[in-house]
């Protein structure tokens, strides 16, 4: 399929007005910005966590990968150099990617993977962003060693809409397998079944003092009494939402997914892969004890296998050792006490404390009347075991996952390519249903047959429609929660609740003043959640679960938005050195 896409040589010259015009629009964008350059290496590594040493991939030698800064306006420029066997790609996860969707990063999505000896440079101004997201990786699943926070300041002199901090501190969540994870997912592929789960989670790469052997691989937080500390947290795991706390402390919510909202205090979080949430710690002023426990592990109410371990960090008061992973007994040091491992009515009560600050300075302009309405049900699903095989699915056959019954399947090129240079024929179709094709009873007893269709099937929009979405978990195989995650956009959660969605009842409770606006939302389990966007966006893409393994299985599709009549609506061509399959 990759040679019938054709050279660039041969149509770029046809969109040249088209780059001129643009890369005007984008330098206004810049002038109030610098340009920040970063490269990353990708390299095999030996790392060692619980005792066990494996060689795996990393940026630079780092695990997690190194921090990304940049101010609101800025452009950022990374060079990714391939050192490596395995074909790569990078996502800054969040970021609107405004007329620069060559720079999104999910292979055969918005471009081809880099190849082994090759190199790729993201180019891309943050217009409009500030506050906490994270990159990575964006093929098979990679994104297990390859990531790391991306952390977008105000612009000089602009301040926080809360108290300043006395420091900021970036908490990344990861898992750990002691095997490579791309063979886990391989044979879990190959034999239809649940893939291994992972051996620890990880603060900021250290499993901590509750798993073996890793008291010496310990994360540490060192405060002062009296100050308000800007943590910065993300959820970069793989497969698992994280229930998250700290001993005998409370946290006040200011952000998430790097846009402000109504500040709400709470002491547990509950954060799903995908997602950032910035919030203030108050240190106590006079701490009768020096340190306390920090601790998260996952909410979960699937029927499979998952990682049922906690993971523990330590936050510590007064004199400062050197090393901030150090060696420590835990004795008598009491673990904060977190909701049950299916907390449903926990997560929804969170949930529901978002809002967008919706203020003249951070409006929340949520679409008021829709030009599109979509009805997107969200759930597994099996296909058929093949021929001569033992499959370890439900009833011997293969898991699938799947949106509105279809299991998305990647393309063998970039499916912006095709869309850009008009050669689709092949590659994709624009059939993808707007509503489920046969309606059942979606959280109720499932039908016998959950059989899913395949394809590579998407959505195509006009420039600036008005958009609502509402997505829909199903019983099928079990009910759980899903992260989903869209590319190039945020959109507002206007509404959500359990059951089965009701066109003439729910909406008349939908919050259209001041919902929360995110880039990755948890479809409650047994439930649904109603979003809305506007298209001013052009470009390809994705939207997915953001669990690894139901990415994996076919939990994805994509959106399609045509470019606009102005010149600052269409998307330039690709630059030179865009990836070939």
């Amino acid at each position: 399929m990759g040679s019938s896409l054709l050279p660039y040589s041969a149509i770029l010259a046809s969109f040249l007005f088209i780059s001129i015009s643009i890369c005007l629009n984008l330098t206004k964008a810049q002038q109030t910005g610098t340009t920040r350059h970063y490269k990353f290496d990708i390299r095999l590594h030996n790392v060692t966590r619980l005792c066990h040493s494996k060689r795996m991939l990393t940026v630079n030698g780092k695990f997690p990968g190194p921090l990304i800064t940049a101010r609101e306006g800025d452009r950022v420029v990374v060079k990714v150099v391939n050192h490596v066997s395995n074909n790569v790609s990078f996502h800054w996860h969040g970021i609107r990617q405004l007329l620069s969707g060559w720079a999104d990063g999910p292979a055969y999505i918005t471009q081809c993977p880099i190849q082994s000896g090759q190199s790729y440079v993201y180019n891309f101004t943050i217009v409009g962003q500030r506050g906490t997201l994270f990159w990575h990786a964006h093929i098979t699943w990679l994104r297990a060693t390859l990531y790391g926070p991306l952390i977008i300041l105000p612009k000089e002199n602009t301040s926080y809409p809360f108290v300043k901090p006395f420091k900021e501190v970036p908490i990344i969540f990861g898992e750990w397998w002691n095997a490579d994870t791309e063979a886990v997912i391989n044979q879990a592929l190959q034999t239809g079944g649940g893939p291994n789960v992972s051996d620890a989670y990880t603060i900021n790469g250290f499993p901590g003092p509750l798993y073996n052997c890793s008291a010496n691989q310990t994360f540490k937080l060192k405060v002062k009494p009296g100050k308000t500390y800007l943590l910065r947290i993300i959820n970069a795991a793989l497969n698992d939402e994280l229930f998250f706390s700290i001993a005998n402390h409370t946290f006040t919510v200011v952000e998430a997914d790097a846009v402000y909202v109504k500040p709400f205090e709470t002491d547990i979080l509950l954060i799903t892969p995908g997602q950032t949430t910035n919030v203030l710690l108050k240190t106590k002023s006079n701490p009768l004890n020096t340190t306390f426990l920090m601790a998260a592990r996952p909410y979960f109410t699937g029927q499979g296998t998952f990682d049922n371990s906690t993971v523990a960090g330590i936050l510590e008061y007064g004199k400062f050792s050197a090393k901030n992973h150090s060696n420590f007994s835990i004795r008598g040091l009491q673990l904060p006490i977190l909701p049950p491992i299916n907390g449903t009515s926990f997560v929804a009560n969170f949930s529901n404390k978002f809002r967008s600050l919706a203020t003249a300075q951070f409006p929340a302009n949520v679409p008021q009347s829709i030009d599109k309405h979509f009805f997107f049900t969200l759930g597994l699903g099996s296909s058929a075991c093949p021929k001569n095989q033992t499959c370890q699915g439900p009833n011997g056959t293969k898991f699938e996952a799947s949106v509105n019954n279809i299991s998305f399947t990647l393309p063998t090129v970039s499916l912006l390519q095709a869309h850009f240079f008009g050669q689709s024929n092949g590659v994709y179709t624009t059939d993808f249903p707007s509503f489920p094709i046969t309606p059942f009873n979606y959280t109720g007893t499932p039908p016998n047959n959950t059989k899913v269709a395949n394809g590579t099937k998407v959505v195509v929009l006009p420039f600036n429609t008005t958009v609502e979405l509402v997505l829909q978990d199903t019983s099928i195989l079990g009910a759980e929660s899903h992260p989903l995650h869209l590319h190039g956009y945020n959109f507002f959660v206007i509404g959500q609740g359990f059951g089965n969605f009701n066109p003439q009842k729910d909406p008349l409770n939908y919050n259209l003043v001041d919902p929360v606006e995110r880039n990755t939302i948890g479809v409650p389990s047994g439930g649904w959640v109603a979003i809305r966007f506007r298209t001013d966006n052009p470009g390809v893409w994705f939207m997915h679960c953001h669990f690894e393994v139901h990415l994996s299985w076919g939990l994805k599709m994509a959106w399609i938005v045509l470019d606009g009549k102005l010149p600052n609506q269409k998307l330039p061509p690709p630059p030179s050195d865009l990836p070939k399959c």
